[in-house]
């Protein structure tokens, strides 16, 4: 999704913690005063980085029930 003019996407935990850790991103908080865990709104990317992460934000969700 799109929240706040940046790609933001659902991964597994550890996987948001290295995009943040790394700068890539940072951690999304959808209003409610905390991050979530397995949330990241992305930092500004060239377009084939994000749809590769965008690709593994779409197999997780698939995985994760």
């Amino acid at each position: 999704m799109v929240s706040r003019g940046q790609l933001t996407l659902k991964l597994p935990a550890p996987r948001v913690a290295a995009l943040i850790a790394s700068g890539v991103g940072a951690p999304f908080d959808a209003g409610k005063g905390r991050p979530m865990k397995e949330w990241v709104a992305l930092r500004s990317l060239p377009q084939e980085e994000q749809l590769a992460l965008a690709a593994e934000a779409l197999a997780f969700v698939r995985t994760s029930g």
